[in-house]
Formats: C-alpha cells, structure tokens, sequence
C-alpha cells in the first residue's frame, strides 16, 4: 500500500499550473517524464481524487497528495539525518542509493527520500542540491533547505572550504600521497579521467594517507581539496591502487595481470564534513561511522576476500 504524505495546498501563483508543472515545482530535479509518470501510476490526488491526467490545470486553495511508493518507503527507513536547521541538512546515505534524481530510471533517490521524511514534520520540504556522492558510496551528504542557504553553501564548496575526508580501501600496498591532475569527461578509452594534454581539463587535488596495510590492500583516509566528478575513484585507480570493489575503474588493473579482492559494495565511505555554518556562523563538525558492510577485515581476510 502506498502512503500518501501531507497534503499541500496550491498557492495564487501556482493558480493555473498543469499538474505535472507543479509536481516540479515541489520536487527538484523531477523531470517531465518522472512528474507524468507519477500522474499515470495514481501516485497523485487533488481534493481527494486521484488525478491521472499530468494536464489537469490546478487552482488555488486545491490540496494536492503525493502517495509515496513502499519501495521508496522502505529505503527513507535507512536514512539517517545527522544534523538539520532551518538553512541546511545532512544525512546519512547508504550504499546502492543516488544522491539526485538526475539518472534516468532511478527511484527512491536520496534527495527524494529525505524529502518525504522531511513532509512529516513541515508540509513544504524544498530541498537543493549542493553537495554529490557517488550512488556505489556511502556516508554524509549534504542538502540545503533555501535558496540563500543553496548560495552560501555551494560558494563554501566552490573555494574549497570545507573539509570533506573519506575512508577508503584500496588494493595493494598504498603510500600516503597526494595527486593532482586534470580531470576530462574522456580520456580516449570512454572513461572519465587524467589529460594529459595540458589545460585541457579541471584541476583536480586529492590527499591520501595510508592508515593500516592489510592483506593485499590498503586502509586509506582520503581528503578532497578539489571535487569533481568520481575524482577519488579515478585518482586511486590511476595511482594503480583502485577501491575495492570498484566496477569501473579498473580496466587498467585487471590488465596488469593483479588479481582483485571481491567485494558486493564499493568501499568508499564519506566519513567527515566540516565547515563554517555561512549564515549562523556555527562551527559544524559532522562524523559518519563506518556502516556493517564496511567491515575490510571480514573482507580482506577470508570469505568475500579471499583471492580468486
């Protein structure tokens, strides 16, 4: 059975809107396609009666439900909020979970999530996005909750302010280092990664340091000065050492001839956020431990890990 959230009233600018128009007002980054799906799966009513038409034109003062799907239901149960105030929030994402609905066909997305769990306690829960994490990877991301919030934090972002370190094991025997490269959406194998043609590409900076040698593998913690697009997996994986469990990129160390360790999830966790809160001047420090199924030892020592 579905559940249906908060209804939410249609406002006088809203007054006219096709249905479909508001559903993407009210959820950010919905596509056209996603807004008539959810009309033509009985997802949406209007004054009571389920609305399957994405054309219907709305009018004010109209109550507008969005029956949530058990899937996504059962999912937002997993997601934990770390920290929220009026301006910004910070949850906890698993693995296996995007962040946005910006990937065709993907459900139950993070944003999406947080916004239902959100409606139970306001009935407006606007949400923007400041902050990514890659779908394979766990751990802290953030969301802000205005548009002035949305400014303020993606400047912190843009200019490197805030801390953000990861916890990552990575195959072989890694030396604490730090790369630098630029980043391009093709490197000439269709996959994104180093240029080696300068200026071509965004500047890219990561810091790893070697915490514990293991069998075969390397615990690292992993800070981004700069942050692209998978620029940790790529980093690693060009430096010969990529994540354990990585499914991407990993072409050129299966070539080699090395023989990876098995792991069901990318081993890549967002352990920390920190940073100067922009408008209230609070000094936030958030830490995520690492979840069950990031437990390296059980799978670098025997079972999951244990050489093919």
């Amino acid at each position: 059975m579905m559940t249906a959230m908060a209804p939410r009233r249609v406002s006088e600018s809203e007054d006219g809107l096709t249905l479909a128009a508001f559903l993407r007002r009210e959820r950010t980054g919905l596509t056209w396609s996603q807004a008539r799906e959810m009309c033509r799966r009985g997802r949406v009513s209007v004054d009571g009666a389920s609305t399957l038409d994405p054309a219907t034109r709305l009018a004010a003062g109209q109550a507008l439900e969005i029956r949530e799907e058990p899937g996504s239901e059962s999912i937002g149960k997993r997601l934990s909020i770390v920290f929220e105030d009026a301006h910004v929030v910070a949850i906890e994402k698993p693995a296996g979970i995007s962040s946005v609905p910006y990937e065709r066909g993907e459900r139950g997305t993070a944003m999406a999530l947080l916004r239902v769990a959100l409606l139970r306690k306001v009935p407006v829960a606007p949400l923007y996005v400041v902050h990514r994490l890659d779908k394979d990877a766990s751990g802290l991301l953030l969301f802000a909750r205005t548009r002035a919030a949305e400014r303020a934090v993606g400047s912190l972002f843009r200019r490197h302010e805030i801390e953000r370190v990861y916890v990552a094991v990575v195959h072989g025997r890694m030396a604490s280092r730090r790369i630098e490269s630029e980043l391009v959406r093709d490197r000439g194998d269709g996959l994104r990664g180093s240029s080696r043609v300068p200026g071509r590409g965004k500047r890219a900076v990561t810091h790893v340091t070697a915490v514990r040698a293991l069998e075969g593998a390397t615990l690292c913690r992993v800070r981004l000065e700069t942050g692209k697009t998978h620029q940790i997996r790529i980093h690693l994986a060009e430096a010969g050492h990529p994540i354990v469990g990585e499914r991407v990129y990993i072409r050129d160390f299966l070539a080699s001839g090395k023989i990876p360790f098995a792991s069901s999830r990318l081993l890549l966790h967002a352990e920390t956020l920190a940073f100067l809160h922009p408008l209230t001047g609070e000094r936030i420090r958030l830490r995520s431990p690492l979840p069950p199924d990031f437990d390296f030892d059980r799978y670098l020592r025997n079972g999951n890990g244990a050489k093919r």
